[in-house]
Formats: structure tokens, sequence, C-alpha cells
């Protein structure tokens, strides 16, 4: 099995040919709730959390995409039910980010505006890397801040200072759609693609150039894309011949595309 390229097979079958401990960092989203038609296909989430708990190795991540569908004015929480999952099997459920879509078109007659969906970060153990993305504060120096307050409510404070810089909280805003998720226009071809930005943060989150890479169910390839593009070893896969197909285009594309950028410095 070679690393850097995508394959065209059912998820659960083509991880039970890696070897324990092999996988770095996965970042996927399945399909969830059958929200979308893809090609027909569906996947076995249980032996997909087993095989991905199995070939993870020791301080590796899992970061889990995943929303539900709203029937009848009632929420699947299929979400919440498949980290769960992945908790009873031995992932530690390191944290439960936001992915907020800042431009949205869906609206519902009786509720809020659904945004957002889920990114489950899964742990085997501690995490061996954490390169937090940090942005700059709107107020830095010192100032008086509060201070270990207890019980009582009393607000105690004492003199800090506060950085001109901070880690971003984990609710990350990313616009979707062409020019949002990506300006490959081939990308559109797969009915549901996340940004190459939320990809790309995560890959830099959770794993180091060099490391592996690896999307199980990868439709139109954006975290390989994104692995290739950070330095890292990707590693695909996907039950559909036509997004394999999509997929290894689109990163030829940007590999030729690169290799010429280089050539011309």
């Amino acid at each position: 099995m070679d690393f850097n390229d995508i394959y065209c097979e059912n998820c659960v079958q083509f991880m039970k040919k890696l070897s324990d401990n092999t996988i770095d960092l996965t970042v996927t989203s399945p399909p969830y709730d059958e929200l979308r038609n893809y090609n027909g296909y569906t996947f076995e989430c249980d032996a997909v959390a087993e095989e991905l708990f199995r070939i993870t190795k020791p301080g590796g991540v899992v970061v889990w995409v995943v929303g539900d569908k709203i029937k009848n004015g009632n929420k699947s929480l299929t979400s919440f039910k498949q980290c769960l999952l992945f908790q009873s099997i031995g992932f530690n459920v390191h944290d439960v980010m936001i992915y907020q879509k800042k431009n949205t078109p869906f609206m519902r007659s009786n509720a809020y505006t659904n945004c957002y969906e889920y990114m489950f970060i899964f742990s085997k153990g501690k995490p061996k890397t954490f390169n937090p993305i940090k942005e700059k504060t709107v107020r830095n120096g010192f100032e008086m801040l509060v201070h270990n307050k207890g019980a009582d409510g009393v607000n105690k404070k004492i003199l800090k200072e506060l950085k001109t810089e901070k880690v971003k909280n984990n609710i990350w805003s990313y616009a979707v759609g062409l020019g949002g998720s990506t300006s490959d226009k081939c990308a559109f071809k797969h009915p549901a693609i996340f940004p190459e930005k939320l990809a790309e943060d995560h890959i830099l989150s959770w794993s180091n150039e060099g490391d592996v890479v690896f999307d199980p169910m990868c439709g139109s390839g954006t975290t390989c894309k994104m692995a290739m593009l950070n330095n890292r070893k990707y590693l695909g896969c996907d039950i559909s011949e036509d997004y394999v197909t999509l997929a290894k285009k689109r990163l030829l594309e940007h590999n030729i595309q690169t290799n010429l950028f280089l050539d011309t410095v």
C-alpha cells in the first residue's frame, strides 16, 4: 500500500489491509442520515470506527465532521450517537468543535437557521501533536483581571498581562460554496464538500510535516489535497470510482501547478 495515492474500495475492507498504528491523523466526513445521494453508497459506522481505532497511532487524532437530519421538526442526533460509539470503543472525545457556515442558505420557518455541523476530535490516548492556531487579541498589555474566583462569587483581581495573540476558540467559521469551500469548480461534482481551509486548519493543528493524513471517505479529495499542499503524506479511499477519478484529477492539477511554480522561483 503506497502513500500519496487514492484507492477505490470499500473503506472498511481497505483499512483491514493497513497495519496497526499506521495513521497519524484522519480528517473525514461520513455520509450521515442520507442527506445526500452518494451514488447510492452508505457506510457501516461501527466497523469504520473500530478500524479507525486500530490503524490510528497512539496519540493520533480522528476529526469526524458530522451533522443531523431534521425531519418533522425532530433532529436525528446521529452526530452524538456516533460520538458515543467512538468513545465506547476506546477513543477519547478530546473536543467537540463547531463548524459554522457563514453563508448557509437553508432557512426554517419556525426555528433559527441551522448553520453548523460538529467536528468531533477523537484521540487515541493523549494527542501527541497540537500546533494551536492563534489570532490577534483586541486588547493587550497589563490589566487588573479576575483571578481564582471562588464559590462565593467575589471577584479577586490581580495584575496580569494580556498577550498580543491568543489561541483560537473551538468554533470555526468558513464561507461555503464556490470561492468559499474551494475555487476548484470540478470539486462540486461531489454533492457534499467541506471547505479546504477547514481541512487545512485541522491538518496544521493535529499533525506535523511528514505525518500520514488519511480520509477513508475522501469524496472529491479535499483532505488529501490539503495534506499534499502542507507536506504531509496522504492516503485516500472512496467506494465510488467516479469520486476517486475526480479526486485524483484534482490533486494532479494542483501538483502540476505547484511544480510549475517551483520551477519559476
